[in-house]
């Protein structure tokens, strides 16, 4: 019989290697070179206007950009660069009717590096963190929601 202690090392042991493995096989933060931006998708049950307003709130609130612009008439939320030591950031968004009830975002946060080439873009979100953004949209969605109704 195994003492609960000597089981115990080797199973903090073995989950150490693991994680450290999953570690280094991940890249390294804003190293991969992108040729375009990424762009996810996202439905909502809501009014276009409500949707935009939500997602310039967001953007103000994660400093995804600076000067957060809505265009209602093309239905976009666009924000300048937001520069910060070799870093800038910008952000975008589409608002898309799908039909009577829902409506598509297809949101893109731009992330450029500067080199000796100039600007390059860089991924810096993966799907994890725009799944936040859309998570914090949706709740900001309601927000817009209460205050009109």
């Amino acid at each position: 019989m195994t003492n609960p202690r000597t089981f115990l090392s080797i199973s903090l042991a073995g989950t150490i290697i693991i994680i450290v493995n999953l570690i280094s096989c991940t890249p390294q933060h804003g190293q991969v070179v992108i040729s375009k931006p990424d762009e996810f998708r996202h439905n909502y049950e809501a009014k276009e206007v409500i949707i935009l307003k939500s997602i310039a709130s967001v953007f103000k609130e994660k400093s995804v950009g600076s000067s957060v612009k809505i265009n209602y008439k093309n239905l976009t939320v666009d924000s300048d660069y937001f520069i910060q030591d070799e870093w800038r950031t910008k952000s975008n968004a589409i608002v898309r009717r799908l039909n009577w009830k829902e409506c598509e975002v297809i949101l893109s946060v731009i992330t450029e590096k500067k080199t000796e080439k100039g600007w390059e873009m860089r991924r810096l979100l993966n799907k994890e963190q725009y799944d936040v953004f859309f998570s914090t949209i949706e709740l900001k969605i309601y927000e817009e929601m209460s205050k009109i109704e």
